[in-house]
């Protein structure tokens, strides 16, 4: 089955895997937010509000580490554009009565593609970190 279309699209005539070309797009304003949940012991969350983990700076640390794979997720995941990611605002809201923290990856760029794998990719390393 050849699933080639004129569009954009992630797949040649031969039906294999291509990056999409958007060449002929214009750079507009895009913007992605996406957020995870994570839930642990109510002690441990105590630890991180309190900054009390042997590690030092959890949250700190996931904050960078969030950002950083936002601007490399063109090295991780296979056929993403390289882009100039313009701002990237991670955020963790802690909820005490069901022990979690969301985390949220707010992307923004002025380009010819989406920054939703961005996102994603900056929320799931935070998340893992």
């Amino acid at each position: 089955m050849v699933l080639y279309m004129n569009k954009l699209t992630h797949f040649d005539k031969s039906g294999r895997s291509k990056m999409v070309d958007v060449t002929d797009k214009s750079d507009t304003v895009r913007e992605a937010v996406a957020q995870a949940t994570v839930t642990m012991q109510k002690e441990t969350l105590r630890r991180i509000m309190d900054r009390q983990i042997e590690k030092g700076d959890v949250l700190g640390v996931a904050q960078t580490a969030g950002i950083m794979a936002a601007k490399k997720t063109a090295e991780l995941i296979p056929m993403c554009h390289p882009l100039n990611i313009t701002s990237v605002e991670m955020e963790f809201l802690p909820h005490e009565a069901a022990s979690q923290i969301k985390v949220r990856a707010h992307v923004k760029i002025t380009g010819k593609t989406g920054v939703e794998m961005e996102a994603l990719t900056a929320v799931a390393v935070a998340a893992l970190t």
